[in-house]
């Protein structure tokens, strides 16, 4: 499995399919932001990383131009990875609360993090073509870690991900409308999947997701997990 994982890793690092994403991200890693002109960004595709026996796979969007594309970790770096890395320590399903860069000591517990685009979309907005391009790389890591029963996808894009890498995984179309909560059994052989709101801060900030409706959620898959709900 970790030999899986680490071609899999290589495989998406070295990616080039999209050329709009390709130019996006390196471009964002020459620009930089004044606050990080120091830094060396990473300008690469972002692989997912985490427990690779987890029983819970979480799925964001894409990397953030100043976070993840300049640490090389998802959700590293950003207003985004502190909101949802609070929640999971909170829950029980990392070792810190913080997630700055790579090396900085953090740990997943029962958790793999990985997101539906692995390159930062100018405005956050992945096209559709670039969303099929990065698909099967979600579908591989579906089909390698062997302990997931949950998945959790955060926001509109990762969900609609999800469901089509299961859908192929399955042979067969899966059903299922985004909103905040859902929670979808897509049968025997399939992990169960849960929508939330993404944990940006045009979410966090406006109240639409708070801290604490956002652990709660966690908390109720940690209960689901440890019934050994799905797969």
């Amino acid at each position: 499995m970790g030999q899986r994982l680490a071609a899999l890793e290589r495989r998406v690092i070295g990616c080039r399919l999209c050329p709009r994403l390709v130019e996006h991200r390196e471009h964002m890693g020459r620009v930089k932001r004044p606050s990080y002109a120091g830094w060396e960004y990473w300008s690469r595709p972002v692989p997912g990383f985490g427990d690779p026996s987890a029983s819970l796979l979480v799925v964001g969007l894409a990397p953030a131009a100043h976070g993840a594309n300049r640490t090389g970790r998802l959700f590293s770096g950003d207003l985004s990875a502190k909101f949802l890395m609070g929640a999971l320590y909170q829950a029980g399903f990392a070792n810190q609360p913080t997630s700055e860069y790579r090396g900085d000591g953090l740990e997943l517990r029962d958790t793999y993090i990985c997101a539906a685009v692995r390159c930062v979309p100018p405005g956050d907005r992945p096209t559709t073509e670039e969303q099929q391009a990065c698909l099967p790389y979600l579908v591989s890591e579906m089909g390698i870690l062997p302990r997931v029963q949950t998945v959790l996808a955060l926001g509109h894009v990762a969900f609609r991900a999800c469901m089509r890498a299961l859908a192929h995984i399955k042979g067969e179309p899966v059903k299922g409308a985004f909103s905040h909560g859902a929670r979808y059994d897509l049968g025997e052989a399939l992990p169960h999947v849960v929508a939330s709101y993404h944990p940006s801060p045009r979410n966090t900030n406006t109240g639409r997701l708070s801290k604490d409706e956002f652990v709660a959620l966690l908390l109720e898959i940690r209960q689901s997990l440890g019934r050994g709900e799905s797969r």
